[in-house]
This record gives C-alpha cells, sequence and structure tokens, in this order.
C-alpha cells in the first residue's frame, strides 16, 4: 500500500509505498484490549502494602473485661473485626502484578494499531523534521502549520531540539521508533512519522 507524504510545511508530497502486513491489518479489537492491558500492568511497580494485625499501631491492653458487659470477648483492638484493626490477609508490598505477551503476539497488536491509524486518518509520515534551535515558540507555530494539537512524534534518531522544545507541551510527546509503545500510539490524536522512522518501523515489525 501507499501512505500519503507531507514536507514540515503541509505540503503534499510524493506518496511513499509502505508494508501491507504493518500498515493494511484487520482490526482485532481483543488483542489491542490485551496489549494495552499488559502495558499497563507491566507498569505497576507492585509496592502497595496493606497492615496486618501484627504491624498496626495498638495496645496489647484488654478493651474490656471478658464477662458481664454481653458484648462479644476481645482481646487486643489489633483484631481485623476492630475498625483500625490490621487485615486478615494484606496485600504483600512485593506483588507481581506482570503480564506475559508473546513477541509475535505483541508485533501483531503494534501492526493492528497502525493500520487502524491509517483507516481513521490519524498516521501523518513526513519527510523530515527538525528545528533549528530548542525553542516551543518555534514548535507550536509548526504545529499550527500542520493543523496538530495532540501529536505523538516519531523520528529515527532523537533530534535533541525537537525533544527539548516539547518538554513543555503537554500533548506533545517525541519519540523513537524502539520506544513506541502501544497506550502512546492509541492515546494521542496524531501520529506523525518520518521516512526514516517508517523504514524503521518496517525493519522492526514487519
Amino acid at each position: 500500500m501507499e501512505l500519503k507524504v507531507i514536507n514540515a510545511n503541509g505540503e503534499a508530497q510524493a506518496a511513499v509505498a509502505a508494508s501491507d502486513v504493518l500498515f493494511a491489518r484487520d482490526f482485532n479489537e481483543a488483542l489491542v484490549h490485551q496489549v494495552v492491558t499488559a502495558y499497563f500492568a507491566n507498569a505497576r511497580s507492585g509496592n502497595r502494602a496493606q497492615l496486618g494485625r501484627d504491624a498496626v499501631h495498638h495496645s496489647t491492653k484488654k478493651p474490656f473485661k471478658q464477662k458481664g458487659t454481653g458484648r462479644a470477648r476481645a482481646g487486643m483492638t489489633s483484631s481485623p473485626l476492630w475498625r483500625g484493626g490490621g487485615r486478615a490477609f494484606p496485600n504483600s508490598p512485593d506483588e507481581n502484578f506482570s503480564q506475559k505477551v508473546n513477541r509475535k503476539m505483541y508485533r501483531a497488536g503494534i501492526a493492528t494499531i497502525l493500520s487502524q491509524l491509517v483507516r481513521e486518518d490519524r498516521l501523518i509520515v513526513v519527510d523530515s523534521l527538525s528545528l533549528e534551535a530548542p525553542k516551543t515558540k518555534a514548535l507550536v507555530q509548526k504545529l499550527n502549520a500542520l493543523n496538530l494539537d495532540s501529536v505523538l512524534f516519531i523520528t529515527k534518531e532523537l533530534d535533541e531540539n525537537l525533544y527539548l522544545a516539547s518538554r513543555n507541551l503537554p500533548h506533545v510527546l517525541v519519540v523513537e521508533p524502539s520506544q513506541a509503545d502501544p497506550v502512546s500510539l492509541v492515546r494521542f490524536k496524531k501520529v506523525v512519522l518520518t521516512r526514516d522512522a517508517l523504514a524503521a518501523f518496517e525493519e522492526m515489525f514487519a
């Protein structure tokens, strides 16, 4: 298949040939859901913890006498039955939330996302993308010229000026092809690929 190409000013250029395996794949919602969910799960630190009855701050004094009150027997206020007591089965601070995704499945998921971006006209290919100076104002002017607001830039080699200029823009991210993750590909309204990055994607996933 062929993808439309524009230059830095938004003017149409000659189309570029692209792999059907990577950009013309049928949409598989279940696969995309699994890949995205696994990415979020693998990003979790797993350091949450709850206090057991041996770890909560409490007194070992018996809260009231054993008999004569009409209440149930109680030995310590650290019981899980009491407010402020410890959990009966607390979560450990080293839980593992990771999910395994096979390499073949991950590649298929990325190809499915890229193909859907092409169908929704959210993928843009540019000849080249660079800035003369790391100025956010200059990048904003370039975005306005291309009519972009929420965008993921993917360049073969990270341009330092482009990266520094984008850091203060909350809806702009600049990455290399190896750093492009499924969540970022889905989250941004537009994905802008350079010609070199397109070739790198085809080498990695096609």
